[in-house]
């Protein structure tokens, strides 16, 4: 994530995860979605994502997708089709690096 308008790079740690959840918003969510080529986020992709970090501030841990699909009345795959893949969900969503096993699992 490095170029003109890319997010500051300062408040992300090597593996491009957001260093501090509480400096996130729906528009460092869409300039990261954007630096990643996924374009403007659409109000369901937005849903998705600040029911994704409900979950994590609620339980501090990686919660299934699917789990998180379900809470919002979606298909348990609904993440598979909105995003490129787990682990850029959650980067979008500004949740902190998940530790090295987490990721495998994203």
């Amino acid at each position: 994530m490095q170029g003109p308008g890319a997010p500051n790079p300062a408040i992300f740690d090597s593996d491009g995860f957001l260093i501090d959840p509480a400096v996130w918003s729906e528009s460092l969510a869409d300039r990261i979605a954007q630096t990643d080529g996924l374009g403007v986020l659409n109000e369901l992709q937005l849903g998705l994502l600040l029911a994704l970090r409900r979950e994590y501030a609620r339980h501090g841990t990686v919660t299934a997708l699917s789990h998180v699909c379900h809470l919002t009345g979606q298909r348990s795959d609904c993440m598979q089709h909105l995003f490129p893949n787990p682990r850029a969900v959650w980067r979008i969503a500004g949740l902190p690096n998940p530790g090295e096993e987490a990721k495998s699992y994203l």
